[in-house]
């Protein structure tokens, strides 16, 4: 049970660091065909419909949350994952991509290598809920629904890809 939880940290933590880009991009007011295909893998916070000040302050708390998490790691820990991020970036420059079986526990297996100690998790799951209460303030009730709605689509295409898995053979 504690591994599906650190797990899901992981993925959690692995998202907040991979979304900041996504949540600062500019808007495009062009709506030509190749931008509109564009801007659909910008990622969720571009289906917001965020204003510029709404997109600076969710980079502000991101970028603060990051800070916090970063320092509740030691230093050895702290290595592994420049260590582990180094050799994601060398496999990138080099057009490798992580292998089918590899795509879903890559950032959860280098986040369990890291042996966090309770404390350490709890003062993560702690300032991420509090990052994510901090950023659903910054949205209207609009968009608060929509994210809502996205969450709960992801969740559901997680679980159907989860349920139609086969089984790993022995």
């Amino acid at each position: 049970m504690q591994l599906k939880s650190l797990s899901l940290l992981a993925g959690v933590f692995a998202l907040t660091l991979t979304a900041t880009p996504f949540a600062v991009q500019a808007q495009s007011a062009s709506s030509s065909p190749f931008l509109v295909a564009q801007s659909a893998k910008r990622g969720p916070w571009e289906a917001l419909g965020l204003s510029n000040e709404q997109k600076t302050r969710i980079q502000q708390i991101m970028s603060n949350s990051r800070a916090q998490m970063e320092a509740v790691f030691t230093p050895e820990q702290k290595a592994k994952m420049a260590a582990a991020r180094q050799a994601r970036q060398a496999q990138r420059q080099q057009g490798q991509r992580p292998q089918a079986g590899q795509r879903g526990q890559r950032g959860g297996k280098n986040f369990a290598e890291l042996n966090l100690t309770e404390e350490q998790k709890t003062r993560m799951r702690t300032i991420r809920q509090t990052s994510q209460q901090q950023i659903e303030a910054v949205l209207t009730p609009e968009q608060r629904t929509k994210l809502q709605e996205m969450k709960a689509n992801r969740r559901q295409r997680w679980q159907q890809r989860r349920n139609n898995q086969p089984a790993p053979q022995s």
